[in-house]
């Protein structure tokens, strides 16, 4: 037996150590050390429950937890040395524990790495989504203010990317406000669902040793405990659930990029960017580029792939534990990395944003943004919205023909006439929007008040999450 593969959790039933092919693929180290602190705080409440049952003694107990907090403090302040046995952060934690104290060697009593793991990455689920939401609340009140603070400034409203109707901007701001609250609902479920012990369900069987995994959970805060060995070790839906909220995230981050970039360009002109938040160009000295929202539209792509590319990885695996579960974590770390910064340099460049609410305004008074307003006018009067809708659509075909103007056309036209033409004035349609989530600003101004309350509610849900 070489002194490599004594260094190994598993050496006793192999004669020579692994190979360097082997070694090299399976070990997990570069990447899982980042959850050095679940890893220790897991084993600190391992060890805990271990001398409540007496299967450590109080001495043993003390000692192992201190040792636990030596290396704490070697991995935080870099002096941890990693041994060529290190081939995960269990591995290293543990090995280093036992050369600090021998009775780190008892440490590993009724548990397998397979529950270890399973813990350390919903110990670190939590906490990144707590994280998240953390991030998500910043960049929503970023857009909140700018909605508070634009007051009645409209804009056009777009479907199919051609102008439609008018709307306020701060109707526009807030539908993003919006979008990521449903954002905050996916990552509190997945939270909900990522909280949940599983240390005690062994490698896949539970334990002969009369361990308490309910000891374990009230340690670490969680407040449910698994109800099956096998499933507690299998289970990574949780993981997948937490991409997903953090790819939905990334998706909305990448619409609300791609509006910046079309806002910021000289065609729109509807926003200017701060300096500290944008870039130019190695060539052409009058450029000025929305960098962060394109990355915003890039950076989903990315997201999308660490989901689809662990739903791939688990997909066939027979229960319980298999290696190909190691390939949970980059995935997720990537993601909640990705999401995180992302939202951090929007939440910047929203913050900074100058918009060119005169250039909105321009926009969105064109006559034409006002012909539902027409044909609604119509129906008010008696008239089928079809047949409305067909008579206000003649009267645009004649005036993009040239006969003579909108509001001309309309005056003249007797179903309309004067009155109805006056709807054509700057403004005057985006005012008359007033039903119930409309972009007018009586309508507007309710809805940020509603959003208000619905900010401060997702804060409490999230602060009462971690409690």
């Amino acid at each position: 037996m070489t002194a490599e593969s004594r260094g190994q959790l598993w050496h006793g039933r192999f004669a020579d150590g692994p190979a360097e092919a082997l070694q090299q693929l399976n070990d997990s180290l570069p990447f899982d050390r980042r959850m050095y602190r679940e890893d220790i705080e897991g084993s600190r409440a391992h060890v805990t429950m271990l001398a409540s049952v007496g299967l450590l003694t109080d001495v043993e107990r003390d000692r192992i937890l201190v040792a636990l907090d030596a290396v704490k403090t070697e991995m935080a302040d870099g002096s941890f040395v990693v041994a060529s046995s290190d081939e995960d952060i269990h591995t290293a934690v543990e090995r280093r524990v036992t050369e600090l104290e021998p009775a780190g060697a008892k440490m590993h009593t009724g548990r397998s790495r397979n529950d270890q793991v399973a813990t350390d990455v919903r110990l670190w689920t939590r906490q990144a989504i707590d994280d998240v939401l953390e991030a998500i609340f910043a960049m929503q009140l970023a857009l909140f203010r700018h909605a508070e603070a634009t007051g009645d400034a409209y804009l056009p409203g777009y479907t199919h990317l051609q102008q439609a109707q008018p709307v306020s901007l701060a109707h526009h701001l807030l539908a993003h406000c919006w979008m990521l609250s449903r954002d905050v609902d996916r990552l509190l479920e997945a939270r909900r669902r990522t909280n949940v012990s599983v240390l005690g369900a062994g490698a896949l069987a539970g334990s002969s040793l009369p361990l308490d995994p309910h000891v374990t959970a009230e340690l670490l805060d969680f407040p449910a405990v698994f109800d099956n060995s096998l499933d507690g070790v299998a289970d990574r839906d949780f993981v997948a659930d937490t991409l997903y909220a953090l790819t939905m995230t990334g998706v909305h981050l990448s619409r609300l990029g791609e509006e910046l970039i079309l806002w910021a360009s000289t065609e729109f002109g509807f926003a200017q960017l701060d300096d500290a938040f944008s870039t130019g160009s190695s060539m052409m000295p009058q450029k000025k580029n929305p960098d962060i929202a394109e990355l915003a539209r890039g950076k989903a792509g990315r997201l999308l792939g660490n989901l689809t590319g662990f739903l791939a990885s688990v997909k066939g695996l027979p229960l319980t534990y298999n290696k190909d579960m190691q390939e949970d974590k980059e995935p997720l770390f990537d993601a909640v990395d990705t999401v995180r910064l992302t939202l951090l340099a929007m939440e910047g460049m929203i913050s900074t944003l100058t918009f060119r609410t005169d250039q909105m305004a321009e926009q969105a008074s064109s006559p034409y943004a006002a012909a539902t307003d027409l044909a609604e006018w119509l129906v008010a009067n008696g008239h089928p919205f079809r047949e409305g809708h067909a008579i206000v659509g003649e009267l645009v075909r004649r005036a993009l023909d040239g006969e003579a103007s909108l509001a001309e056309l309309v005056s003249a036209d007797s179903r309309l006439g004067p009155v109805a033409a006056a709807l054509l004035e700057p403004g005057v349609s985006f005012a008359r929007r007033t039903t119930h989530g409309a972009g007018g600003p009586e309508a507007v101004a309710i809805q940020l008040e509603r959003f208000r309350e619905r900010l401060a509610t997702d804060q409490e849900r999230a602060a009462n999450a971690r409690t």
